[in-house]
Formats: C-alpha cells, sequence, structure tokens
C-alpha cells in the first residue's frame, strides 16, 4: 500500500442550505450512525454491501441504546480507538449472539465498485466511501460460483468490528481507525467509514485502558433523528466525474501510483 491518507475530508460551509452539489450524494441515513463522544461529535456510514450482518448488528444495538455512555477502553497512538464493551475491560459483550466472520465477500461483475486502478492482479476501487480491494473480474470466468473476493480496506477512519480469537466471534465491540494499517484485512470485519470527526477520533484519551477514558455519550442511527435535528451531509459520489478528476490528479501526484488509502473523499456538512 502507498502514503497514509485521510479517509475523508470534511468541509465546512456557512450560509444558506446546499443541495444538489454536482457530483455529491446524500449519506444512507439508514445506514448511518451519529456517535456523540466526550470530545465531540463522529459520523460513520456503513456499508450492507460489504457485510450485511455486521451492520445491522450495530444498528440493532443503537437502537437498544446499548452504547449510550460505553469507554473507549483500549486507544492506541496511530493504531485505532475501541469501544463497544459494556465492562470497558475488553471482555465484554451484548447478550445476544456472536456474528459470524464477513471479512470478506463474494461479487460477480455487477457489484457497485467505482475502480481507481488495476495493478498486479488486484483491482483497487471504492464502495460509496469505503475504499476496498477485489481479484480482477476476468477470474470470474474460471470460478465455480462465477465471483470472485472483495474485502474493505482499513485506511483511516475505516469502521471494524472487533472480535476473540474465534473469527467468528465479533459482537458488540467495534473500533474506528485513526491511521491505516493494513495488518487488519480480510481478518476483522471492515464495513464502514467515518465520514465527519476523524479529527475527533484522534483526539481520544490513549491508553489501554486510558486514565479517564472518553466515551459515546450518545449513539444514534441518523434516520432515527427527526429531520429537523438530522445532520446535513453530502459526500462526493466516487462513481462521479469530479471524483475521478481527482483520482487522475493524484495519480499524477504519485507518478501513476495510486492506493485505495490515497484518497481523501470530501465530505460537505451543510448548515
Amino acid at each position: 500500500m502507498g502514503a497514509i491518507g485521510l479517509a475523508c475530508a470534511a468541509t465546512f460551509f456557512a450560509g444558506s442550505a446546499f443541495a444538489a452539489s454536482p457530483g455529491y450524494r446524500d449519506v444512507d441515513a439508514e445506514n448511518t450512525l451519529v456517535i456523540d463522544t466526550s470530545k465531540g461529535r463522529v459520523i460513520v456510514e456503513m456499508y450492507p454491501e460489504l457485510a450485511p450482518q455486521h451492520v445491522e448488528r450495530m444498528k440493532t444495538l443503537t437502537r437498544k441504546g446499548f452504547y449510550n455512555g460505553l469507554k473507549f477502553h483500549r486507544v492506541i497512538e496511530g493504531f485505532m480507538a475501541q469501544t463497544g464493551d459494556p465492562k470497558g475491560t475488553g471482555e465484554g459483550n451484548s447478550d445476544l449472539a456472536n456474528v459470524p466472520a464477513e471479512f470478506t465477500i463474494r461479487r460477480d461483475t455487477a457489484f457497485p465498485i467505482n475502480v481507481i486502478d488495476e495493478t498486479r492482479g488486484v483491482i483497487t476501487g471504492y464502495v460509496k466511501a469505503m475504499p476496498v480491494q477485489t481479484q480482477p473480474n476476468a477470474l470470474t470466468a474460471i470460478t465455480k460460483d462465477s465471483k470472485v473476493g472483495a474485502w474493505g480496506l482499513y485506511c483511516s477512519g475505516a469502521l471494524g468490528m472487533a472480535r476473540a480469537g474465534d473469527v467468528n466471534s465479533a459482537n458488540s465491540q467495534f473500533f474506528l481507525m485513526r491511521n491505516y494499517n493494513n495488518v487488519l484485512e480480510k481478518k476483522y470485519t471492515a464495513f464502514g467509514m467515518t465520514l465527519v470527526g476523524l479529527d475527533v477520533v484522534r483526539k481520544l484519551k490513549l491508553g489501554e485502558p486510558p486514565v479517564d477514558p472518553d466515551t459515546m455519550v450518545k449513539v444514534q442511527v441518523m434516520a432515527d433523528i427527526p429531520a429537523a435535528e438530522r445532520p446535513k451531509i453530502e459526500v462526493m459520489d466516487t462513481g462521479s466525474s469530479e471524483f475521478k478528476a481527482l483520482v487522475e490528479a493524484k495519480k499524477k501526484e504519485g507518478r501513476g501510483e495510486i492506493t485505495g488509502c490515497d484518497i481523501a473523499v470530501p465530505v460537505k456538512v451543510l448548515p
């Protein structure tokens, strides 16, 4: 992988509401979490295309109020911030059954990936704002299911599900990446991206556990927030010509080379 890049870049606008920006899309409110922490607000969009069971678990626990008040019990400099444990020790979970691993998916050629690069037999692209890699389409001609593997990348801001040694032991604990780390890829389920508040994630108190740890004060599914109170966000469409121009500019900077973690997907937070 190449240079570490921010997962997303938020741009704040004053004045009148900004609507229907060329090259942008609305966030998926039903699959977006609004996490108000003791350090500020974090907004994370999740992608059921990559890990439907993990997305459903996060929404179920959020709607139960399970995450409200829980500590960030493990925050490591240059790595990630972990939370979701009611015990605050890293040993607790919800009372729901564990979630099976969704480290990778099997996709066909119609699966919506916005490709930015294809080198050394690996396609790099995006599922909405989530950087992913996948085997090339040509391999679908020789696989038994006519599909190939794909997986999310652990770029800065990525949402991943924590687990114990058993690969199928994910339950309620999750983490947000403070920086890029490819060691986790295809070993832990990656299924979301921080759209707003990566700076907040990086301000959380460090430690394993931290002294007087920061907390998630309140966690909500964006769709459950009244429309008048809901954060107004637009994300650049990674299939748009505007995003393709960003990719080409970044390739020129890198002498033709690019990774999924090199592009900061622009985000507009509207008044």
